[in-house]
């Protein structure tokens, strides 16, 4: 895997339409064949590429495909933007990313809130976008996920790091597997410690919990997958159904797993995308 360095250049820039937002330069991994099919990863608001997409990205290479991977502005080594993140501008970033690493065209797998990042790309860029996959997504926050994120929000701004450890590991894992944990697992989980989380987590929640892409999705026209969690606490699993009625011919399957299947299902989850980037070529 390779890092793209933190510059950008003018002629890439130039390419993507103008986003209100200026966000600092992402900070990208960049893994597998050049000469391969091209994929780019949305990760998950206060996630990561290496907490969402580290065990996926390997399998991805060892099919031979070329991954590009950015962090969001305050996750990995992405430094946190200086105002509120904006769907435009961070769909519009990751697309740049893509180009610089030499992708044309590239399928987009999104999770959590990069699924309404990956549609966003595929509606402002349908030119580049060959294919979505999406997992534990949404396409606007309903009441529920919205109390959700406010309560997130206001633990982080109180600083109160070990409620939000505890939301966090609520939300994130099935009450099957959360109950399952060892003590030892339990306390690990369950740590106060705030660099276990992304520095930018606050401005990632407040995008999740204003972004709206239901007129993008009947814009889609290539092939998706939707995976539905079905034992999601955080994002109700009707969200993905919303989004598999709502993008015209998209394919539909379900894990039966909490918000973090690459946690507590990772084979099966990784399975489905691989089947389905098979079937279509991608």
């Amino acid at each position: 895997m390779t890092q793209i360095p933190a510059s950008i250049s003018a002629s890439i820039s130039a390419s993507i339409p103008a986003s209100p937002t200026a966000l600092p330069k992402l900070s990208t991994t960049v893994a597998g064949d050049p000469a391969g099919s091209g994929i780019l990863l949305a990760h998950g608001a206060t996630g990561s590429v290496e907490g969402n997409y580290g065990g996926l990205i390997p399998t991805l290479t060892a099919t031979g495909h070329h991954v590009v991977a950015p962090d969001y502005p305050g996750s990995g080594h992405t430094p946190r933007v200086t105002g509120p993140l904006e769907l435009d501008a961070l769909a519009d970033a990751l697309v740049a990313e893509a180009t610089e690493a030499g992708m044309d065209t590239f399928t987009l797998i999104g999770y959590s809130m990069g699924t309404a990042v990956a549609v966003r790309a595929a509606a402002r860029h349908p030119e580049r976008v060959r294919g979505l996959v999406l997992t534990a997504g949404l396409a606007k926050a309903d009441a529920r996920t919205t109390v959700w994120l406010d309560l997130w929000l206001g633990l982080l701004e109180r600083g109160d790091h070990a409620a939000f450890a505890q939301a966090r590991a609520l939300g994130g894992l099935a009450p099957e597997r959360f109950n399952a944990l060892s003590p030892t697992e339990r306390a690990a989980v369950l740590a106060p410690d705030p660099s276990l989380w992304p520095a930018g987590s606050a401005e990632q929640a407040a995008l999740v919990r204003v972004l709206d892409t239901t007129a993008d999705l009947p814009t889609i026209t290539v092939p998706t997958l939707v995976i539905a969690t079905t034992l999601d606490t955080l994002l109700h699993p009707s969200h993905s159904r919303y989004l598999a009625d709502h993008i015209p011919g998209a394919e539909y399957a379900e894990i039966a797993t909490g918000h973090l299947p690459m946690v507590e299902r990772p084979a099966e989850w990784q399975e489905l995308i691989h089947t389905f980037l098979t079937k279509h070529g991608l």
